[in-house]
């Protein structure tokens, strides 16, 4: 067995808690919430650190010195981070939900999810050049397949 079937979350060590990610890219979107039916939408504003052509943090190691308020997906926080797209590896399994079919650690590399579109690769914008969010939602990262 693999060990996201054999250990529960908490058991993983950090090696295998990153090796959960995907690498969607999806938490990188920029969000809006609606002041008055506080309805959380997408947009396809990507942090300026996300790849347009990989989907992938060019500074993953460290992002937070030059993205303070970019969120750590930690064992301790996944149960209240209900913004993650039902797609997530890490909210699906806390959700007692297996792996998607087109996850890496299922297919071997990145070329599955992306074939699926469930990555962020080719579909956004950097948050720089967008002047309001409103209008740039999407409800594509809202697919979930598999």
């Amino acid at each position: 067995m693999a060990f996201w079937e054999e250990l529960s979350l908490e058991q993983m060590n950090n090696e295998q808690w990153e090796l959960l990610c995907d690498g969607c890219g999806k938490c990188c979107l920029n969000k809006v919430i609606d002041d008055d039916t506080e309805e959380l939408y997408y947009t396809n504003a990507a942090c300026h650190l996300l790849s347009h052509k990989t989907g992938s943090c060019d500074k993953y190691p460290e992002r937070f010195k030059h993205v303070p308020q970019c969120t750590a997906i930690t064992k301790d926080n996944i149960a209240s981070l209900d913004w993650l797209p039902d797609s997530c590896s890490y909210r699906r399994l806390h959700m007692g939900k297996t792996l998607p079919s087109w996850h890496p650690l299922l297919t071997g590399s990145k070329a599955a999810m992306h074939q699926a579109g469930m990555s962020v690769k080719g579909k956004v914008v950097d948050e720089r050049k967008i002047k309001y969010l409103e209008d740039h939602i999407v409800l594509w990262p809202l697919v979930s397949k598999d």
